[in-house]
């Protein structure tokens, strides 16, 4: 029997030395606190709010004063009872009555777990401790951040590249910040929020606000990688970021002649061939330029070429339109317009051509003439003396 007894006693021995460490409640007089989440997890600058039940099971009332033991330094906590803060708290015998405790962490704060213990301390034997442990779950910071999740974009010297940048005031002050940027001579930068441009930017303590940066080129821009900082900045604090824009070339093209004459003679009926060039004026290659042209009713253009598959930048191409004028064509001006095009850019020439007779219709025009002065000088001379 007597080792029956002690292996039970050994057992639930066992039992207790492995059951997990709680947070535990130290109280006397018939005071008690309890709330069931007694360790926490927060971050720099967050508010946590523990709500509290503080019962008396004694015989007598008791009048009650708060305290925290051991909240680091920065720390800081109001007591508060149905919304005010309260310096003392009365509990009737077998009474239960609720507080609410919130906790603030500092903005600037280690990484750590942090210990410190609620005190209600009473008439004559009333006392009661109850243990919090708080987890920061993150380094803290005492100052501004300027973040973005695309920093690095890419595009032609025509494109505006657009930034969404968070703008973040981890301090404990309200915060009007100046924002400018330092990008070379030339750039274009707007900063904007809810559409609206922007030279400036207010931001609630530990509060955040999206800022939109819309970044121009300037004209002719070599492709290349370009830095733009920006900067938001007040008195006390500031911050920084550098944004990278990726210049792939700017797109531009010209179709004209060797000589830059945009016109020419034609006859009607007849046919000619026009020498153009195509040049490639930007920075970066052009590839599948297309040639079109729009003509007059009945008039044809034909291209020895119809796309020209790559024009290095800076260079260019010749191409040979045949324009044929339509048989019925009046004399007078007529303009053919002559479209290099590609994805990205295309260019017109307005090619103007004056249409002449044909030479054959002027000598058969003389020589009807010439028939009729003949015809009237025989009719004359045959019965002009009867």
């Amino acid at each position: 029997m007597f080792r029956k007894i002690l292996s039970i006693t050994a057992i639930v021995m066992l039992l207790f030395s492995t059951a997990p460490a709680v947070n535990q409640t130290y109280a006397a007089g018939g005071i008690t606190l309890f709330t069931p989440y007694t360790g926490l997890s927060v971050t720099p600058g967050e508010t946590v709010s523990y709500q509290v039940d503080v019962m008396n099971s004694g015989s007598n009332i008791q009048n009650l004063t708060f305290s925290l033991e051991g909240l680091p330094e920065g720390w800081s906590n109001t007591i508060t009872a149905n919304g005010r803060d309260i310096q003392q708290l009365s509990v009737q015998p077998g009474g239960e009555q609720q507080i609410t405790l919130e906790v603030t962490v500092p903005l600037e704060v280690e990484k750590a777990d942090y210990n410190f213990t609620l005190v209600a301390d009473g008439d004559g034997e009333g006392y009661a401790e109850l243990p919090f442990t708080t987890t920061v779950s993150e380094q803290g910071t005492f100052e501004t951040e300027l973040t973005t999740e695309q920093q690095n974009m890419e595009g032609h010297a025509d494109s505006t590249f657009t930034y969404n940048v968070s703008l973040k005031n981890r301090t404990a002050e309200e915060q009007n910040y100046a924002l400018s940027s330092g990008a070379s001579e030339g750039w274009g930068i707007t900063f904007k929020s809810g559409g609206d441009s922007i030279t400036s930017a207010t931001v609630e303590p530990n509060g955040s606000k999206d800022i939109t940066v819309e970044v121009t080129p300037p004209k002719n821009v070599k492709a290349d990688t370009y830095e733009i900082p920006i900067k938001a900045a007040t008195s006390s604090t500031s911050g920084e970021l550098t944004l990278e824009a990726v210049i792939t070339g700017s797109y531009s093209v010209e179709i004209t002649t060797p000589s830059g004459n945009l016109s020419t003679d034609l006859n009607a009926g007849s046919d000619k061939v026009i020498d153009l060039v195509v040049k490639n004026n930007g920075t970066a290659d052009l590839t599948d330029v297309s040639l079109s042209a729009s003509t007059p009713p009945d008039w044809e253009v034909e291209f020895d070429e119809s796309t020209i598959s790559t024009i290095k930048a800076g260079e260019q191409a010749s191409v040979q339109a045949t324009m044929t004028a339509p048989d019925e064509a009046i004399a007078g001006d007529y303009v053919t317009t002559f479209t290099a095009e590609t994805d990205q850019v295309s260019s017109d020439a307005d090619f103007r051509v004056s249409v002449e007779t044909s030479t054959l219709w002027g000598i058969i025009g003389v020589l009807i003439i010439l028939g009729v002065i003949g015809g009237l000088y025989y009719i004359f001379k045959k019965y002009g003396r009867r």
